[in-house]
């Protein structure tokens, strides 16, 4: 879908062409730009709170909303309950406009799991795993309701090119997390340990492989990059991050970007990996309702421009004769927070 957006563009312009610049520019534009493919997304979402993005999203109109994960807040053991608070937020009449009129697709993290912080050990994931699924209106017959874990993919194609959206599941065989006592991490590295299992690992596998798409979306509850907070991150399982670097050099995937949630703030990673031809960024959106208004700052080797600890969602608009895909930030009213433009080799 051809979308014309007006766009008057205050905030910084990152620019990211294949080389390590990273030199922001912040000169006005407003002529109009034309996008072939908007996917929308986010995470952080209680269903008992306002939820003021929905306007903004919509305006966008994005062919696409991803669920980052925490799409509500249950943290309960109670499977009625749960029911109940997925119900509640089906029925938020905003959010029924979107959920009506384009694809939504999406994961989960531990507070729509049903415990904070859980894992393979959480007693009630099977349950909650249908729940999920007819929140999403998965019908009967998908396979997703007969194997473990809500991983799944579907292409989009428009205009001859396409766009394949891998979303983990980084819950269901996630393997335990020990505290730490080290000042400032909450838990401590599990080497030894796995984010997807093996069966998800081999469907991944597979995925990239024997993926022809234009462009490859990853979506991951929790942040892949960003791995010195202290917080869940693939960095817990540093054996698990080595292993998925290790795929996409060895897949030939074209332009693979992840889109990660959790931590309610939002922010940009990039890393430069020996054997891509583009760089892979980590784009955080987190905070759909509620925000970590109070940062103060953290390290993230990879980080590109400034976190954002507003109220906030991210999009990705695709310009498929350029190759050039705009990632934003934005946050109330449809605030432009901030923006990185990756351009892709074909």
């Amino acid at each position: 879908m051809k979308v014309i957006l007006s766009l008057f563009l205050s905030f910084f312009l990152f620019i990211s062409c294949g080389s390590n610049s990273k030199t922001p520019h912040n000169e006005a534009r407003d002529a109009p730009e034309t996008f072939d493919f908007i996917i929308a997304f986010g995470s952080c979402n209680r269903q008992d709170e306002a939820q003021p993005l929905w306007d903004a999203i919509l305006e966008e109109e994005p062919d696409l909303f991803l669920w980052g994960g925490d799409n509500i807040y249950a943290d309960t053991d109670d499977m009625n309950e749960l029911e109940a608070d997925y119900r509640e937020q089906k029925n938020h009449p905003n959010y029924k406009k979107l959920w009506k009129t384009i694809p939504v697709l999406g994961t989960w993290d531990d507070h729509d799991y049903g415990k904070n912080d859980a894992g393979k050990d959480w007693e009630f994931k099977e349950e909650s795993q249908q729940l999920f699924l007819d929140f999403f209106d998965v019908p009967e017959n998908d396979p997703r309701r007969e194997r473990e874990g809500v991983y799944h993919s579907q292409t989009f194609t428009e205009d001859g090119k396409s766009i394949n959206v891998i979303v983990l599941d980084t819950r269901y065989f996630r393997s335990d997390l020990e505290p730490s006592d080290k000042p400032g991490q909450r838990y401590k590295i599990n080497a030894e340990g796995t984010v997807l299992g093996t069966q998800q690992w081999k469907w991944l596998e597979n995925e990239l492989k024997n993926s022809t798409a234009d462009y490859n979306v990853i979506l991951s509850s929790i942040q892949i990059l960003s791995a010195e907070h202290g917080f869940e991150t693939w960095g817990n399982f540093p054996s698990e991050t080595k292993k998925l670097e290790e795929l996409l050099q060895a897949s030939e995937a074209k332009n693979v970007i992840i889109l990660s949630g959790d931590r309610h703030i939002s922010e940009f990673s990039e890393q430069r990996m020996e054997g891509l031809n583009y760089p892979l960024v980590d784009f955080t959106s987190s905070g759909m309702t509620h925000s970590y208004s109070d940062f103060r700052g953290e390290p993230n080797q990879y980080r590109i421009g400034e976190v954002v600890s507003d109220l906030s969602f991210g999009l990705l608009k695709f310009d498929f004769d350029s190759g050039e895909v705009k990632m934003e930030m934005r946050g109330v009213g449809n605030k432009l927070q901030q923006e990185y433009l990756v351009k892709y080799i074909e």
